[in-house]
């Protein structure tokens, strides 16, 4: 038994059935702001709004005794009511007359020739632009990344819908969310659709739910590859964009900042299988269908896999009307997706580091405490893992993690779970009113 299986505190989360979505649990709890897993978009429809003609208001009526608005009826700056008219009148005519001459001064060039009896005035020809722009703009990047960027559409037992993803390696390798794919995994199909509008089946490669990462693969060579950056090199305000496939729309560009690190979030299908994400915040526009698709750095390089989105507090995942972004985004970091990746495409699945220990959720206090008491036949602190070495107890309350102070279980998991197997972690443990810190190495779990 390992961290991530946690004592239960007999309120259990339900799925949601909303094209894979699911409510999510919000980290920390003070904020109540709840979380979903950025679903795959319905599959189009033809539908849309009807267009709609702006109505332009005429001049104003006259008035029906013909004053103006000077006094004793005539309009400013008339000397008398019988010529000022007119003099206004010619002054109109003038300037017409320039216009007209200047415009059919330049029909004429552009028309020289040509009979000037009964012939139409031709417009100028614009001078012809051009569509470069530079390479660290947003218009420069999403022009390198669009070729690497496809939409997956993935029919399952419970329905269809679409993701995105990106080209992990030129030979067919693509990279997407678990959950995008999760529902063609025992039965169904996954089709990749490329930028260029060309179609190909997929197989998936590997999954996994815990890092909510999936590999798929298409039989062609020689896709352009979407290079993978530091997500530890990222900071808070950095600018970020986001391509994908929002609400079925492909080869969609948005763009936003980075708005936090480090952000625990744990989307997922049950408390059996849930997923953990130290992720990337961001304030980009992404919404369903954006599910597996890269978030960029303004060099172009992959920094994040676009995940989850927080939805209003109280509102309902299946409303439409609260489905949609409201700003506040969620991407695994790169660091995490070329890891996860990795051991995907050689082994088919990933592993997850542990450090052995039963969490008791029940607990509230400050920090997170260990199980005081066997669960399930299973110790609160495996024999010979991790925490037992480094002398951690049943009851042992953990404070931090590498320095950063630790209050929820699954804050905890997430922080583990963004480690590697065979690193060292630092913690610090309350036990009674003393303090102190320990060092261990974390293990690969074994179930």
């Amino acid at each position: 038994m390992t961290e991530d299986q946690r004592e239960p505190t007999g309120e259990q989360t339900q799925p949601v059935n909303l094209e894979h979505t699911v409510p999510l649990s919000a980290f920390p709890p003070p904020t109540g702001v709840p979380y979903t897993e950025l679903p795959m978009a319905p599959a189009p429809g033809r539908s849309g709004p009807a267009e709609s003609a702006a109505a332009f208001p005429g001049a104003s009526p006259e008035r029906p005794d013909g004053s103006g608005d000077g006094p004793e009826g005539r309009p400013h700056g008339a000397r008398n009511g019988r010529w000022g008219g007119g003099l206004v009148a010619a002054m109109v005519g003038v300037v017409m007359l320039a216009a007209l001459l200047g415009g059919t001064a330049g029909a004429w060039i552009a028309t020289r020739g040509s009979s000037a009896a009964g012939a139409s005035a031709v417009l100028p020809v614009p001078q012809p632009g051009t569509t470069a722009r530079p390479s660290g703009s947003i218009a420069g990047i999403a022009s390198r990344a669009l070729p690497s960027v496809v939409t997956l559409k993935v029919k399952g037992a419970d329905g269809q819908g679409t993701g995105s993803g990106f080209v992990l390696k030129s030979d067919g390798f693509i990279l997407t969310n678990n959950h995008v794919v999760a529902g063609a995994a025992a039965t169904g199909s996954i089709t990749v659709e490329f930028a260029d509008g060309s179609q190909l089946p997929a197989k998936i490669v590997g999954r996994d739910a815990s890092y909510d990462l999936a590999v798929v693969r298409v039989q062609r060579s020689g896709l352009p590859v979407l290079p993978l950056g530091s997500s530890a090199s990222v900071v808070v305000g950095d600018e970020v964009i986001a391509v994908g496939a929002p609400l079925g729309l492909e080869s969609t560009v948005t763009s936003g900042i980075v708005s936090a690190l480090n952000r625990p979030v744990t989307p997922g299908g049950s408390d059996t299988d849930p997923a953990f994400i130290n992720a990337i915040q961001t304030d980009d526009a992404i919404n369903p269908g954006n599910s597996g698709g890269p978030l960029l750095d303004m060099s172009g390089r992959v920094i994040g896999v676009n995940s989850a989105i927080a939805r209003i507090p109280g509102s309902n995942p299946l409303d439409n009307g609260q489905s949609g972004s409201i700003g506040v985004g969620f991407a695994i970091p790169s660091d995490q997706a070329r890891k996860t990746a990795e051991q995907l495409i050689a082994t088919g699945k990933a592993s997850h580091p542990v450090i052995g220990v039963i969490l008791d959720t029940a607990y509230d206090g400050p920090g997170v405490r260990i199980a005081d008491s066997p669960k399930d036949g299973r110790d609160p602190v495996t024999k010979g893992g991790p925490a037992d070495r480094a002398g951690l107890k049943p009851g042992d309350v953990i404070v931090k993690f590498n320095g950063r102070v630790i209050s929820d279980p699954d804050q905890l998991v997430v922080a583990i779970r963004a480690k590697a197997v065979g690193e060292t972690v630092e913690l610090t443990v309350r036990r009674g009113s003393g303090e102190r810190t320990v060092k261990m190495v974390l293990q690969a779990a074994t179930d």
